[in-house]
């Protein structure tokens, strides 16, 4: 067995600073491993007792005859050095480290022990975790005496979450709950792969303050994905992209969140934005029904307001409405009271007669649609004072193969007794409008078609002709060369270091032509007037020449004027964690003012590039906006494969790169200029 297997199926522990003093840490720690049915022995460590409670106590590690699976290091920082040694010199083949382990040096300390002696360790500064499946609580901290258990298995940076979840009243049931800390050594990412290897999750959670591990963790989420294991996401705070020391473009659009947006991207995790939507999307999911190959959701109400209310949260959050069928609509038609609209979203309420059956006639009629993928009751799900369980029991009454989420408005006020006959019958009841429809939208991304196609080989000899010439990289000519390279079309262009050479390269290109300074120590030409437009003639070359090298320096480029067309931002950037990310965005001047971008992981298959640019809040400007003729689509999506493939191949030999504009228009996507700026 691993030494991670060991230490989260552990049968014998050890734990250092069990105390007889009651309500310590240590207490609980023997109290919650006491109560592990799956532990065959422990042993408890303390120099200051001989026994608690009539077990014998020994003052150290060292005094143990055999190596044991688990350490528990209930101790203080300064002791945790030794104890840790110790635990190591014993054979000991994992640990968890509650305490914060403050300090670098200390931290690093600990790391070096734990490696060179193959331990895993849970921590530091973490909650330690329980085996729900094995019945193995590693904690000191109390939790309730049946932890219900599933098919989920949590991960969590943060120990109040931890707790939280494991004492949520919703349908969460786990296999594994992890409160992991620093990650000191044992990362998510290697609790995912022993997930997957060697439990029966059949959802992972996954609450994250950092990335660790980056390739590791994509590579492990993408095997989750292929087993049809859903990964829910919830990322807390954004990752170091080290955006400040890059000039590009691409660098400051990307922010602080594009890790976390391009690790979903790029591995078919699920994200979501606060605990709500976590915890909403893990019942829905754990209960193990997929959404129907449909076109979106169909939702039955009881107040017209809250029917607008969930359609204009839904239209904000993207999550479709199917469209019924005529012969559907004619089915609804026939069961409402007078006055009311058979249309999707459904309200109902009318007379409030025969409340059960009018409803569950319209839930199982609408299920029936073959462009339903997914039903929600969408009711406030309050106590009724008189008793009546009318709403529920339509939802029990419910048989067809769509799966059902009751959707209530207000969490505050749900009725527990109606939620919990519908969670006991395997019914979903999502706690919010906004929470529970994007839990229904990631039911429905499951049930879509994953982008797929094949990444393009790498070539060689291209790469490596390029990686020579990246460290002495510094003029546009050169970087637009580069893009040519991988099979962008660019700008025609020469570079010039005198007025007559930029006359001589105008010639040889054709006029009307644009001139823009090349000095490398200038990143943003617009900016500082250094773009001079329109040219058409020699003098015009000559003068723009003499302002240009006056300003700004000599070094000049001379390109071709391109069409007209819609702008866009390509760009490359270097994350510590994940490595090189793809950026597409709105071009030209007001890039950043925008921000308006999409971020993946290289390389990128036509059919993820096409998703990265439909992202994009421009994206109708180019099917032709008010008039305009519409841009070529492969033309642009090509463009973004090349972007991916050169990402793929020499991102880490960048610290960014910036193509910034990318013109489009209805014959083609040009590069009018770019950006390098090769890893220092």
């Amino acid at each position: 067995m691993t030494s991670i297997g060991s230490m989260l199926a552990a049968r014998s522990i050890a734990l250092v600073g069990a105390s007889a003093r009651p309500d310590s840490f240590g207490a609980r720690m023997i109290t919650e491993v006491d109560r592990s049915s799956g532990v065959r022995e422990s042993f408890l460590v303390n120099p200051r007792y001989d026994e608690i409670a009539g077990r014998p106590c020994v003052p150290s590690l060292k005094d143990l005859d055999a190596p044991v699976d688990l350490v528990l290091l209930g101790v203080r920082d300064d002791a945790l050095e030794e104890q840790l040694r110790d635990a190591a010199a014993l054979g000991a083949r994992s640990a968890v480290i509650f305490g914060s382990a403050h300090g670098e040096e200390l931290r690093a300390s600990l790391r070096s022990i734990a490696t060179e002696a193959g331990m895993a360790v849970c921590g530091a500064g973490c909650m330690g975790f329980v085996n729900v499946a094995q019945d193995l609580r590693a904690t000191g901290y109390l939790e309730r005496d049946e932890l219900p258990r599933g098919p989920i298995s949590l991960v969590t940076h943060s120990g109040s979450v931890f707790s939280a979840l494991l004492r949520t009243r919703r349908a969460l049931g786990y296999t594994l709950a992890i409160s992991s800390g620093q990650e000191l050594v044992t990362t998510t990412a290697q609790y995912v792969e022993h997930l997957l290897a060697e439990t029966d999750t059949r959802v992972i959670g996954l609450v994250l303050e950092t990335v660790r591990e980056g390739p590791r963790l994509v590579a492990a989420l993408r095997s989750a994905a292929a087993s049809d294991v859903p990964v829910v996401l919830l990322p807390v705070g954004g990752s170091p992209l080290g955006s400040a020391l890059v000039t590009a473009h691409s660098g400051a659009l990307a922010g602080g969140r594009a890790t976390w947006e391009a690790l979903a991207e790029g591995t078919g995790a699920l994200p979501v934005s606060d605990l709500a939507e976590f915890t909403d999307t893990l019942e829905l999911l754990a209960i193990g029904r997929r959404a129907r190959r449909g076109h979106g959701i169909a939702t039955v109400h009881d107040s017209g307001a809250e029917r607008t209310l969930v359609a204009d949260i839904a239209h904000e959050l993207d999550v479709p409405f199917a469209q019924l069928s005529d012969s559907t609509l004619t089915q609804l038609d026939e069961l409402l009271d007078d006055g009311l609209l058979a249309a999707n979203p459904l309200d109902l309420w009318g007379t409030g007669a025969g409340t059960r059956t009018l409803f569950g006639a319209s839930l199982q009629t609408m299920a029936a649609d073959p462009s339903v993928s997914a039903l929600a009751l969408a009711i406030d799900l309050v106590e009724e004072y008189d008793g009546d369980t009318s709403y529920v029991d339509a939802a029990l009454d419910y048989d067809g193969d769509a799966p059902i989420v009751v959707l209530s408005n207000l969490a505050s006020a749900i009725d527990s007794a109606g939620a919990q006959r519908l969670r006991a019958a395997g019914i979903p009841v999502l706690e919010g409008t906004r929470s529970g429809l994007v839990a229904l939208r990631n039911l429905l991304t499951l049930a879509a078609d994953r982008p797929s196609g094949r990444d393009e080989p790498v070539d060689v000899a291209r790469r490596q002709r390029w990686r020579d010439r990246l460290s002495g990289m510094n003029s546009g000519a050169t970087a637009l060369e580069l893009l040519a390279d991988y099979g962008l079309s660019v700008v025609a262009s020469r570079g010039a270091t005198d007025e007559d050479d930029a006359v001589a390269a105008a010639a040889a290109i054709g006029y009307p032509i644009v001139v823009k300074t090349d000095e490398p120590s200038i990143s943003h030409k617009s900016d500082v007037r250094g773009v001079l437009l329109g040219l058409t003639d020699e003098a015009a070359v000559r003068t723009a020449y003499r302002d240009l090298s006056r300003r700004l320096g000599p070094r000049v480029l001379v390109c071709a004027t391109a069409a007209a067309g819609v702008e866009l931002t390509f760009g490359v950037v270097r994350d510590p964690q994940l490595g090189p990310l793809v950026v597409v965005a709105a071009g030209g001047v007001l890039t950043e003012l925008l921000h308006d971008r999409a971020v993946a992981l290289p390389p990128l298959s036509r059919q993820r590039a096409e998703n990265l640019l439909s992202r994009l809040r421009i994206r109708p400007l180019l099917d032709g906006w008010r008039g305009a003729p519409a841009a070529d689509l492969d033309a642009v999506v090509d463009a973004i494969v090349a972007i991916g493939q050169l990402a793929a191949e020499l991102g880490d030999r960048l610290d960014a790169l910036d193509v910034n504009p990318l013109i489009v228009g209805p014959s083609g996507a040009v590069a009018v200029d770019a950006l390098v700026e090769p890893s220092r």
